[in-house]
């Protein structure tokens, strides 16, 4: 099976180690995505719905660069700084898909990389 790495500027480059998203085969596997502004470098913490939107809007670049969309995913993880946080971020995402909607998880974590509120990583399948 072929390796490839999924790459654009048009998310947050990495902040460590991992590439944006990874395509073996026909299955996509990406990155945790945070709310950095891909343009400016900045995280963009004005409130937890702008954060989740910036995150999204990461996550679709990604997609979109393996030539996916929201259509492809499959599966989902979800991490939250704050699980009372659970329903304007569950709202936000659900606006992203049009239906039949991935399995996912959603997990309150203690801490997130640079202290950001939400983290979200995907699996599409191409």
């Amino acid at each position: 099976m072929i390796k490839k790495i999924i790459s654009t500027d048009n998310a947050p480059s990495a902040i460590g180690p991992y590439s944006q998203a990874i395509l073996a085969g026909n299955m996509l596997f990406t990155s945790g995505q945070i709310a950095i502004d891909p343009k400016t470098g900045a995280l963009n913490m004005g409130s937890v719905e702008e954060e989740t939107t910036q995150v999204m809007n990461n996550m679709s670049a990604v997609l979109s660069e393996s030539g996916a969309t929201f259509e492809n995913v499959v599966k989902t993880s979800i991490f939250l700084k704050n699980m009372g946080d659970f329903n304007t971020v569950n709202e936000i995402y659900a606006s992203y898909f049009e239906a039949d909607y991935p399995a996912r998880e959603t997990v309150q974590v203690a801490k997130l990389p640079k202290d950001v509120n939400v983290e979200i990583s995907m699996i599409a399948l191409l």
